[in-house]
């Protein structure tokens, strides 16, 4: 009603509401292409400050592709994940960091033995922040020699991410002694672990 006014919030409330309202206004989204997302979820899902990260389609033309369309080849879209994170905690710099050491930038649309475009390396940045960040890490990971070949990882302007099917979800904690999860996955898994044991969640 016109003219009423609103109760004053307890000190609860209060708390409750400042909470909220910093999570809203701290967390951030990446997404991030490096091959096949069932070895990049399971990956980012360990990492301090990353809230959820879910697999899906990104950087193509075809609204709602399934799984069949992309590997297909006819959609653009490549395999990404999406990650949402506090910059606070982690940074987008640090996020990109790990990105670059459990994936090979080098190889154009190829990880391993997982060919196609669907697996091109990209990072589809959402501020302008996000794209000043990723150009300078890629400069500098070209000059000081982390890879014997030129980084060929996308920068594109994001533009959509279209969730994959509910079975490619935690693909790795369903199925971890799995044929791929065991000779692809788990020891990526073990690197990332052993290289940034630090910023892993308790």
């Amino acid at each position: 009603m016109a003219g009423r006014s609103l109760a004053p919030l307890g000190p609860s409330q209060k708390a409750n509401y400042r909470h909220r309202l910093r999570y809203t206004m701290a967390i951030e989204t990446a997404t991030l292409a490096g091959g096949c997302f069932w070895c990049l979820q399971p990956i980012f899902q360990e990492l301090k400050g990353v809230h959820s990260v879910e697999c899906g389609y990104s950087g193509g033309k075809v609204p709602n592709p399934t799984y069949e369309q992309v590997c297909a080849g006819a959609t653009g879209h490549a395999e990404a994940v999406q990650i949402i994170f506090d910059p606070a905690v982690i940074p987008f710099e640090n996020l990109l960091r790990v990105f670059f050491a459990v994936h090979d930038p080098t190889t154009p649309n190829r990880q391993g033995a997982d060919v196609g475009t669907q697996y091109r390396s990209a990072i589809f940045y959402h501020a302008a922040s996000q794209k000043t960040t990723a150009e300078r890490l890629i400069v500098a990971l070209n000059e000081n020699g982390s890879w014997s070949r030129p980084t060929v990882t996308e920068l594109v302007a994001f533009d959509a991410s279209y969730r994959a099917e509910e079975y490619h979800q935690d693909y790795f904690k369903k199925n971890p002694y799995g044929g791929y999860c065991t000779a692809v996955i788990s020891p990526k898994l073990r690197k990332f672990r052993t290289e940034f044991r630090e910023r892993l969640k308790e």
